[in-house]
C-alpha cells in the first residue's frame, strides 16, 4: 500500500511539473484529429496540409500561436500566389522546363526566408503549387486555391484549439520561467558566498550560469509572445519586460560577485568578511526563492527587513576595513577585487529592490486568461 501511495504521489508530482507540456500534447492531438475530420468533411483534396498546419499553429502559448498563425498564413498565401503565377505563366511540360520553373520557384523565396526567418513557409508553398499539378493532375490555379483552403482551415483549427482547450497565456509562462531563473540564481549566489573563497565548485557554478542563460532566453521569447497577446487585447496582464531586465541585471551581479570572491583575500580581511558574506548569501538566496514562489501564485514580494540587515552588516564591515587603512596595503589586484565586491554588493541590493517592485506589479494585476 505504501508503495502504491509513493508511486501515486510521484506521478502527481510529475504531472504538476509537466502540466504545461501535457496540455500542449492534448491540444496538438485534438488539433490534428479535428483538422482531419473537418478536411474530410469538406472533401479537401489533401487533408494532410490541414492537419500539419493545425499542428504547426498549436503552440505552447496563445501569443506564440497567434504569431505562428499570422506568419504561416502570410507565408502560405505569398508562396502560393508566386508559385501559381509561375506555373500559369511558364509552360513546363518537359522535365527540363519543370526543373527550370522549380529553380525560379525556390531560389528567390529561399532568399526571402533566409532574411525573414518567420516566412519560412513561403518557398514550401511555392514548391507545392508548382509540383502538385503533376501529382494530382489538377490545374495550377486549382492547386493554389486548394492549398490556401487547406492551410486556412488548419490555421482556424489550431487557433480554436489553442484558445478553447486549456489555454496557456504567455505571461503566465513568463512568470514560471522567471521563478525558475530566480531559483537558479539563488543556488549560484549561495554557492558563491556561503562556500569559502577559492573552494567553490566551479563546474557546478558554470552549469548554473548556463541554465540561467537558457532560462533568460526562454523568458525573452515568452515576454515577446505576451506582448502579442496584449496587442491583440487577449490579455490585460502587465508587461514582463521589467521582470526580464531585472533578472538579467541580477545575473550580472552574481557574476561580478563570483569573480570578486573567486580567490581569498588576506587572512585578516577574509576572516572578518567571510561570515558576513555567508550570511548575506544565505539571506539573499532565501529572498530570491521567496520571490520565485510569490511569482508563481501572484502574491506580493516578501519582506526585505532581513535583506536590509544582512546587507548593512557586510557593507559596514567593508567600510570599517577601508577606514582602518587595510585596503591601502593591498596589492592593486586585491584592492580592485575588494572595491569591485563592494560595488557589486551595492548593485545587487538595488536590483533586489527592483525585483520586489516588479513582483508586486505582477501580483497587483487582475488575472486574465
Amino acid at each position: 500500500m505504501k508503495r502504491l501511495d509513493s508511486i501515486s504521489e510521484a506521478l502527481r508530482a510529475w504531472i504538476r511539473q509537466h502540466r504545461v507540456q501535457l496540455a500542449l500534447t492534448l491540444r496538438m492531438t485534438l488539433a490534428a484529429v479535428l483538422g482531419l475530420v473537418l478536411a474530410q468533411a469538406l472533401t479537401l483534396p489533401l487533408p494532410l496540409w490541414t492537419v500539419l498546419t493545425a499542428l504547426i499553429v498549436t503552440q505552447m502559448s496563445v501569443g506564440r500561436s497567434l504569431k505562428t498563425s499570422v506568419d504561416y498564413l502570410f507565408g502560405t498565401i505569398g508562396g502560393t500566389v508566386y508559385g501559381g503565377a509561375l506555373a500559369l505563366l511558364i509552360p513546363h511540360t518537359s522535365e527540363g522546363a519543370l526543373l527550370g520553373v522549380l529553380v525560379l520557384a525556390v531560389a528567390p523565396l529561399a532568399l526571402v526566408a533566409a532574411i525573414k526567418r518567420n516566412l519560412n513557409a513561403v518557398p514550401v508553398s511555392s514548391i507545392i503549387v508548382v509540383l502538385m499539378p503533376a501529382i494530382t493532375h489538377a490545374s495550377p490555379l486549382d492547386a493554389a486555391i486548394d492549398r490556401v483552403y487547406e492551410v486556412g482551415l488548419g490555421v482556424v483549427v489550431g487557433l480554436l484549439v489553442t484558445f478553447l482547450v486549456l489555454p496557456a497565456g504567455a505571461h503566465r509562462q513568463a512568470r514560471g520561467v522567471a521563478a525558475r531563473t530566480l531559483d537558479l540564481l539563488a543556488q549560484g549566489l549561495g554557492l558563491i558566498l556561503t562556500v569559502p573563497a577559492g573552494q567553490q565548485d566551479r563546474a557546478r557554478l558554470l552549469q548554473i550560469y548556463d541554465a540561467v542563460g537558457l532560462a533568460l532566453t526562454d523568458l525573452i521569447t515568452s515576454t515577446a509572445e505576451g506582448e502579442q497577446e496584449r496587442l491583440a487585447r487577449l490579455s490585460a496582464e502587465p508587461d514582463a519586460s521589467p521582470l526580464r531586465r531585472t533578472l538579467q541585471r541580477l545575473r550580472h551581479d552574481c557574476v561580478m560577485i563570483g569573480r570578486a570572491v573567486e580567490q581569498p583575500m588576506p587572512s585578516d580581511i577574509q576572516d572578518r568578511l567571510a561570515p558576513r558574506l555567508a550570511t548575506f548569501g544565505t539571506v539573499t538566496a532565501a529572498y530570491m526563492k521567496a520571490n520565485a514562489a510569490a511569482l508563481l501564485v501572484r502574491q506580493p514580494p516578501p519582506d526585505e527587513a532581513a535583506l536590509d540587515q544582512a546587507h548593512a552588516a557586510v557593507m559596514a564591515d567593508m567600510a570599517a576595513l577601508r577606514q582602518e587603512g587595510l585596503t591601502r596595503i593591498m596589492s592593486d589586484e586585491l584592492a580592485s577585487r575588494f572595491f569591485a565586491l563592494a560595488f557589486a554588493l551595492e548593485q545587487i541590493r538595488r536590483n533586489l529592490g527592483d525585483l520586489g517592485n516588479v513582483v508586486a506589479e505582477q501580483a497587483a494585476q487582475p488575472v486574465a486568461g
